[in-house]
């Protein structure tokens, strides 16, 4: 057992763990008072005026990829792309997709699955057939930068949004690298015809910029984000019939910051005509990364000691995700997911996904409680790519959450439907982008349709020939250095991208993708298939 003293677990953790905790009333006029349609919103409506002074420095790091582009039109520098690419018919291009990690590739394979249309047609029924089975693929997980919802906290929001940018700039360019030890770029890579941001962070942080830059520089792209569609999953559901109940959002720390959810949520549901529920938000520090298999989050205690990056992941000392003592009961842990010094409480860390889960869970619902809002959680929205991969464990967690006794008494109960629903955003999106293809007449032309290219996958990795980056012992990005960088040095590529090989993915990953993503698997492994 863990050496700590134990306590009442109903306590007020109104603490540095809730600060990402967002509680949006069931009348936030401010939400739902606009006469903008949400249709309007999604379509990239240009932002209303406001005296955040951060909306004239994205504005700034737009300009500046702007200027860059313009001055490297072939497309053969870092961060740039071939000027003349879209000037030809481009239906026939494929498709670009990518988040933080390889948690957008969950979006990726309901974009597989979907059959929710005619594909002759377009009318919205399914077919049989899946609706992009023409399309192709452009995949690009920015690992070596990720997590993204962390750079909110120590107040980097600008290199995020840069960082957005750049994502999208490889994917409408051709450059990419072999491997870390290639001595030049390639320039084979197809550029893509539409956008996918499918990370709720980027999408909370970047999507205005994104359509501002292609708008500018008139790319004739489709750019769709995971945040407003996924809060258009709410209105497929039937209105309750309970007078109140609560919307749970699981995200990252960055998605909750920017609060996107719920006034995504607000927005929605309010010009329908919905009445708008309590939204409550937790902000993880580690669950995407744990699934990535980040070694700040979890390492594999066969291996090797963890090095100078440092663990990153809920802890008693943490100030942004602290472990309560008096809440260890209430948390649940699984003791063969800890890693601590029995003599030295303090030194307890999380490391194992189901302990991630249930840590961000507890903390939601004793969260929820603290507030003494009474209304019951019956809907939970996954705001983060990463998390479909885990819905079982958090669906386990909410109810082992609801079961829980204490002194005779079942203190979190009636905080928790005996029913939650998980909403995905995953599938909502792919929805969004099809209509969108379709409302541009972008679909792959039928003369072709049957020499569809192969999907392309790529993650990005530290740039060992840059000579300002600084790169651990195990090939990754300093903390310090990832965390401290500034925006507007598109000069510096400390980190370039790469195809992505199962080999070099965590065991952890790996098994994630083949047990849950069959479509992703085969595709990035065709081998699979093929047994």
């Amino acid at each position: 057992m863990v050496a700590f003293s134990r306590g009442s677990s109903s306590v007020a953790l109104l603490t540095a763990a809730s600060m990402c905790i967002v509680m949006v009333s069931a009348v936030a006029a401010p939400l739902c008072s606009t006469a903008e349609d949400p249709a309007t919103v999604v379509s990239g409506a240009p932002k209303t005026e406001s005296d955040d002074p951060r909306e004239d420095e994205s504005s700034l790091i737009v300009r500046n990829f702007i200027r860059h582009s313009q001055a490297n039109p072939d497309g053969k520098a870092a961060f740039s792309f071939e000027l003349t690419a879209w000037d030809k018919d481009i239906r026939d291009l494929p498709i670009g997709v990518f988040d933080s990690g390889i948690g957008g590739l969950t979006v990726l394979e309901a974009i597989y699955n979907l059959d929710a249309f005619h594909n002759d047609t377009f009318a919205p029924t399914a077919d049989g057939r899946p609706d992009f089975e023409n399309e192709s693929f452009v995949y690009l997980g920015d690992q070596a930068n990720m997590p993204y919802g962390n750079y909110s906290s120590v107040n980097k929001q600008m290199f995020l949004k840069e960082l957005i940018l750049k994502d999208a700039v490889f994917l409408l360019g051709r450059r990419y690298w072999l491997d870390s030890n290639a001595n030049e770029p390639r320039m084979d890579k197809p550029p893509v015809k539409a956008i996918v941001i499918a990370c709720n962070t980027a999408t909370a942080w970047g999507l205005d910029e994104i359509r501002q830059f292609t708008k500018e520089m008139k790319i004739p792209v489709v750019v769709v984000g995971v945040v407003e569609a996924g809060s258009r999953g709410l209105m497929e559901q039937p209105p309750t019939t309970s007078s109140e109940h609560t919307v749970a959002v699981l995200a990252t720390v960055g998605t909750c910051a920017a609060n996107a959810y719920p006034k995504a949520i607000g927005r929605t549901l309010g010009l329908a005509g919905r009445k708008v529920p309590l939204v409550i938000q937790q902000g993880s520090v580690g669950l995407a990364g744990a699934i990535e298999g980040d070694s700040a989050f979890v390492v594999d205690r066969r291996g090797p000691e963890r090095g100078r990056n440092a663990y990153q992941g809920p802890s008693p000392a943490s100030k942004t995700a602290p472990l309560i003592a008096e809440s260890l009961d209430v948390y649940g842990f699984d003791q063969a997911g800890l890693v601590r010094d029995p003599s030295s409480p303090e030194t307890l860390q999380i490391n194992s996904i189901p302990n991630y889960v249930r840590y961000d869970v507890a903390t939601l619902v004793m969260n929820h409680q603290a507030s003494g809002a009474t209304s019951p959680i019956d809907t939970v929205v996954l705001g983060c790519t990463h998390f479909p991969l885990v819905k079982g464990e958090i669906l386990e967690a909410f109810a082992r959450m609801r079961r829980f006794e204490q002194n005779g008494k079942k203190p979190f109960e009636l905080l928790i439907a005996e029913s939650v629903e998980l909403i995905d955003p995953a599938e909502m999106t792919a929805k969004e982008l099809f209509r969108e293809l379709a409302r541009s007449r972008t679909f792959r032309s039928s003369a072709t349709k049957q020499s569809r290219l192969s999907d392309l996958f790529f993650l990005s990795v530290a740039n060992p020939r840059a000579s300002e980056a600084k790169i651990t012992a195990d090939g990754l990005l300093d903390r310090d250095y990832k965390y401290g960088r500034d925006p507007m040095e598109l000069s510096i590529e400390d980190t370039i991208n790469v195809p992505m090989k199962v080999d070099v993915l965590p065991s952890g990953s790996v098994s994630l993708l083949k047990s849950r993503l069959h479509g992703v698997w085969k595709r990035l492994n065709p081998s699979s298939a093929e047994k």
